[in-house]
């Protein structure tokens, strides 16, 4: 059990620190590149920008999802930043994150 933890916490700081090289799979490289300019230029995303994430086998269903999850992310990161909230240390986060796995976002 603690080697399969230390290997999600291994991926995870591979994807953290350049998700262009962490061994991710093609849909997730090809969303996380999109997002990332939907994030940095969002101005500049245009229709065509899609295609590399239909071209790697990301539904529009899917890619829907991540526009909204992406930009409700980057208005909370925003407001968090302006409004100065409190940010849960590690294992504040890792909390959030067990209950977040068992229950979703629903309230």
């Amino acid at each position: 059990m603690a080697l399969e933890k230390e290997k999600k916490d291994d991926f995870v700081e591979a994807v953290l620190n350049d998700w262009r090289t962490a061994p991710v799979d093609a849909k997730l490289r090809a969303t996380l590149g999109f997002l990332e300019k939907l994030t940095l230029t969002p101005g500049d995303v245009r229709p065509v920008d899609v295609e590399p994430l239909r071209a790697a086998g990301v539904s529009d269903a899917a890619i829907e999802d991540a526009i909204h999850a992406c930009v409700l992310f980057n208005i909370y990161d925003r407001m968090a930043d302006s409004l100065k909230f409190h940010l849960p240390g590690p294992a504040g986060m890792a909390a959030s994150g067990r209950s977040l796995l068992k229950r979703g976002y629903l309230l």
